[in-house]
């Protein structure tokens, strides 16, 4: 009788947040029962220590933590008064809160296209996009590089040409905290720079958090003002038109402990995408790291000729292997960004990559067996 090997079909996670709980153990236990003992929920002392260890750790001057990511951007951009009739540049191939940001303050987004090779913001484009705003009427006054999956956006190019245009330079590094850029931790380029604390980021606390960076001392005092109301010397002081966007405390207190094992966290990532890279690089176009730089690999993906990512997706499906598309449909082409400008000839790298990109599991914590289990079901579908 003819003996079959039985498929392994056993679920495996996108992104295993529950085997970093696992090892973090007692020590995320105590971080949160120590905040509920002192009961100082919103803005107690883990929260002014987690800024000094987040800004420590990429060698930024200041940290100022808020609630989410999108917070994170509109804070920014509230403290540089970006309104009507201001252009604000950013890559079509992000998630929407890059645009939201300066669209909820009735700027304009003026959509960019990337690079093929990094799915990062491309310069020359860039300087299309500026010449679209002027020819609009627009003033051009902010770009939002964003580090995408986590490797760094090309930050020198996009200072040229922000200094050429006097444009605030808000690095989105939600993705791409952690990573470096010719020996820099993001973190430190551009006036500021905004990052995320969503569960599935690779530094993420347990519900929404986020926060913005910069050297700049002034700016510093307008963000803190602009995260509690726009508070001047008490809260019943109001100096300006702001929100409320403070980080709890006990997300402070998780983010803390996080951010010691992070560093051990980002070589494993590394591992684990070399491993992919070397196995999948004949079936599949993997990405690029720019020379000179490190990615913290938010996302693995890779990209496919049309047609065939389907396919792949529910072949993983069927074994247990989930998968994600970022980005499926660019900005520019969906219904609330469709009417902004893009940069003049269009964003043709931006919709190829919408239909060829495709994510793999990836996390601190996927080990080398499940990782083979995941290569070869995808050289399986690919008929490799």
């Amino acid at each position: 009788m003819n003996q079959h090997t039985r498929l392994d079909t056993t679920p495996i996670p996108f992104i295993d947040v529950a085997a970093q709980r696992r090892r973090l153990g007692s020590a995320i236990d105590d971080a949160v029962a120590r905040v509920l003992n002192h009961c100082q929920f919103l803005m107690g002392p883990e929260v002014l220590d987690f800024e000094a260890g987040l800004a420590a750790s990429c060698g930024a001057k200041y940290a100022l933590s808020c609630a989410s990511g999108t917070d994170a951007l509109v804070l920014a951009l509230m403290a540089r008064e970006i309104g009507p009739g201001d252009a604000v540049f950013c890559p079509s191939f992000t998630f929407c809160a890059t645009a939201e940001a300066a669209a909820l303050f009735g700027a304009t987004p003026v959509f960019v296209d990337v690079r093929a090779e990094s799915f990062n913001i491309d310069a020359e484009s860039l300087k299309k996009a500026i010449g679209t705003a002027k020819k609009q009427g627009l003033r051009p006054k902010a770009v939002i590089p964003v580090d995408l999956f986590g490797l760094a956006a090309d930050h020198d190019a996009v200072a040229a040409v922000a200094k050429d245009e006097n444009l605030f330079v808000l690095d989105d590094a939600a993705q791409g905290f952690g990573a470096s850029y010719k020996g820099r931790k993001l973190g430190t380029f551009g006036h500021a720079t905004a990052t995320s604390f969503f569960p599935a980021k690779p530094l993420g606390c347990y519900g929404d958090g986020g926060a913005v960076l910069t050297d700049d001392a002034e700016l510093l005092d307008r963000l803190k003002s602009l995260r509690v109301h726009g508070q001047g010397k008490d809260k019943y002081d109001n100096i300006h038109i702001g929100m409320t966007a403070r980080l709890d405390t006990i997300q402070a207190a998780v983010l803390i402990e996080k951010l010691k094992i992070f560093p051990e966290e980002i070589v494993a990532r590394e591992r684990i995408a070399q491993r992919y890279n070397a196995a999948l690089a004949d079936v599949a176009i993997i990405p690029e790291v720019t020379p000179g730089c490190t990615s913290v690999w938010a996302q693995y993906t890779i990209r496919l000729a049309p047609g065939k990512r389907g396919p792949l997706a529910d072949a993983l499906k069927a074994q247990g292997i989930p998968t994600a598309i970022y980005y499926p449909i660019p900005l520019h082409r969906q219904v609330a960004y469709k009417a902004y400008p893009a940069a003049e000839g269009g964003l043709p790298v931006t919709d190829r990559l919408c239909d060829e990109v495709i994510s793999l599991p990836m996390h601190a914590y996927l080990d080398e067996k499940t990782q083979e289990r995941i290569v070869a079901a995808v050289r399986e579908a690919l008929g490799r």
